[in-house]
């Protein structure tokens, strides 16, 4: 993984419903890494990932057929000094975040964009980049890491 001075940025995304919209294959150019939180529903949108950075995936709600039982319900990663969770719905998050040394969760399935620190561990939610929902916004996020420092923002792809 390329580190540019110090910071790894990892892109965030989640609940692309088998659309790759080309305003979030924007917003993911120049990170080193993407993570995407489930809910992907074809293997082409992780194809169109890779291209860009290399893609850690979980399996979502709607993942279904042969490429999606290849892909793990959680995924644990360490970038940096910093250790993230990723899963689909954060009703399946761990129980001891503390004891499996985790620092950051990212989650997605509700659609709904979160950053939100909950004892002493950040939590994040990219929303969707798919097909909008209701009347919630369609985003994607970005995960900056330094040392054992991790910061979130998350970004509205339509206007």
């Amino acid at each position: 993984m390329t580190v540019h001075s110090g910071v790894t940025r990892i892109g965030l995304i989640s609940d692309t419903h088998n659309l790759v919209r080309p305003e979030a294959l924007q917003h993911l150019q120049g990170c080193d890494a993407i993570i995407h939180a489930g809910d992907i529903c074809e293997q082409a949108v992780l194809d169109a990932l890779t291209q860009i950075a290399p893609v850690t995936a979980v399996r979502g709600n709607n993942d279904t057929g042969a490429w999606a039982r290849a892909l793990p319900t959680h995924a644990v990663l360490t970038v940096q000094q910093v250790r993230i969770l990723v899963v689909h719905d954060i009703a399946e998050v761990y129980d001891d975040l503390h004891g499996q040394g985790i620092h950051v969760v990212v989650t997605g399935h509700s659609h709904k964009p979160l950053i939100d620190e909950r004892d002493g561990v950040l939590f994040v939610n990219p929303g969707s980049a798919g097909p909008r929902r209701f009347r919630l916004p369609v985003s994607a996020g970005l995960l900056s890491v330094e040392g054992a420092r991790a910061t979130a923002t998350w970004h509205s792809l339509l206007e």
